[in-house]
């Protein structure tokens, strides 16, 4: 099959009409986006842009071959002209079926919001799925393996699709339940439509769909499904890094926000009577999207270790969301390790479907899983450093000039060590936070500047066997490796 994209905007396009915001102002040439609109094949339009013939014609194709003109949603952009000799559009109900005479067959699959989504088969047994914008396909959980209503198998049971195009920036969890269904794997090739203006266009769209699995094409790009295209390189080990407030911890999230089972590793723990910290627990706890489970643990080496051959992470414990975000210092208490809470549509062994990482090993496959991969090889997001290095540095006796000099010197290094190996050897993709600290004044005390100093050894050692490091400044996050 051959799709044109006639547009890849949101309804009301990009730029918006009027809109002064800076995405709008630098939204030209290719970033330029009409209303999304596919035409298959040159017999099949789905969704109306402005101008559609015009559109074609940019693109080098002709409407006059339509057959069929299917619409996806409730159109509340600029008005939408049908051009003469068209069929009038209409929409196929959920769940049937419609047979065109050229051999392609279109089925409407339920979406959690207003329209309709389209799984369209070719003659030669492509598939692809369009979603409307900001759906996500009905029936298939929450992004942790397990399936409500008719589950992946209404969605077609065919195995993964060739190409889907749908609202990834708007909805990353549709992403993430594609994939925890197996509808979406490592050759899928993903592709952002519905482009609005909440994303500045350019580089930094890019970046965040490349991070995600995804990609954006302009207006009038056509794609052979089915063909290879080479699908984004995702690391399995991210650093980011960044000051406090940053907007590091929101970049962490983002990037795993469009892969199920993601395991959010919270190293802070709680501190009764602090009001400051229970606000910013109660907002990272909003953020994360209710499919991820937390584990709240310095024990970080065997989280790492379980997605290796014989190994295994710990056991159930109580759900706890944390900030991570800011550096601890001396006195800082952070939880037990070990314990770790089971989230929503999880069984007793915690098992699920995983995301189909590109590049991550294949496990066994696990019970209520659509992709096939063990829980324990799901991402890791560790949130964040400095609190684990606070932690260990209580352990030692760090802040102690004398136990220091004794042990503590050398037992805080074989800690990190051996943090870091585990890093190097693990096969989980991780993502890990960390604050940046050495920019700033100089500590006034030998254990504040002890904490600077080994944080600082700490950050390097890690980013040493991270294929991707971030530096988040005033939430803009710039590339220091990968």
């Amino acid at each position: 099959m051959d799709v044109t994209l006639l547009g890849t905007g949101a309804p009301q396009g990009l730029p918006r009409p009027g809109c002064p915001c800076a995405a709008c102002a630098t939204a030209v040439g290719d970033e330029a986006r009409a209303a999304t609109a596919l035409l298959v094949d040159g017999v099949l339009l789905i969704d109306l842009t402005p101008g559609p013939a015009f559109a074609a014609a940019r693109a080098g194709r002709s409407l006059a071959g339509v057959r069929q003109v299917l619409l996806s949603h409730p159109h509340d952009g600029p008005t939408m002209e049908v051009p003469a000799g068209l069929p009038q559009p209409g929409r196929v109900a959920d769940g049937r079926e419609l047979a065109l005479l050229d051999g392609h067959r279109v089925r409407a699959l339920a979406v959690d919001g207003p329209g309709t989504g389209y799984e369209i088969s070719g003659a030669d047994g492509e598939r692809l799925l369009y979603l409307p914008p900001g759906a996500a396909p009905a029936g298939l959980g929450n992004g942790t393996g397990r399936t409500a209503g008719g589950g992946a198998g209404s969605q077609g049971g065919a195995g993964p699709y060739d190409l889907v195009l749908l609202d990834v920036l708007a909805r990353p969890d549709a992403l993430a339940r594609l994939r925890a269904g197996g509808l979406v794997d490592a050759a899928t090739d993903v592709v952002a439509v519905h482009v609005d203006h909440d994303v500045p266009p350019g580089p930094e769209l890019h970046r965040r769909l490349a991070a995600v699995g995804a990609r954006a094409v302009a207006d009038g790009r056509s794609l052979v499904v089915g063909e290879y295209h080479a699908v984004p390189d995702l690391p399995r080990r991210t650093l980011v890094l960044g000051g406090a407030r940053s907007g590091k911890s929101l970049e962490a999230e983002r990037r795993l926000a469009a892969f199920p089972e993601v395991v959010y590793v919270a190293t802070g723990g709680t501190r009764g009577g602090d009001e400051d910290w229970a606000q910013r627990v109660s907002l990272h706890r909003e953020r994360r999207p209710s499919s991820w489970r937390t584990v709240e643990t310095c024990d970080l080496v065997p989280l790492l270790e379980a997605g290796r051959p014989g190994r295994e992470a710990g056991g159930p414990g109580k759900d706890v969301a944390t900030p991570g975000s800011e550096a601890g210092g001396p006195g800082t208490k952070a939880p037990a390790p070990g314990t770790e809470a089971a989230g929503p549509g999880k069984d007793a062994a915690g098992r699920g479907a995983g995301a189909g990482w590109p590049g991550a090993e294949s496990a066994a496959p696990a019970a209520g899983s659509g992709a096939g991969r063990a829980a324990d090889a799901s991402p890791l997001l560790i949130d964040c450093l400095a609190l684990w290095l606070t932690h260990v540095m209580d352990e030692v006796g760090a802040w102690d000039d004398a136990a220091w000099e004794a042990g503590g010197r050398r037992a805080l290094r074989e800690r990190t060590d051996a943090l870091v190996a585990a890093v190097r050897a693990t096969r989980r993709p991780v993502v890990a936070v960390s604050n940046e600290v050495g920019s700033g004044v100089v500590p006034a005390t030998p254990a504040g500047r002890r904490f600077r100093d080994e944080l600082g050894r700490l950050n390097a050692a890690f980013a040493a066997e991270c294929e991707q490091v971030l530096l988040v400044v005033a939430g803009q996050a710039l590339a220091l490796r990968g």
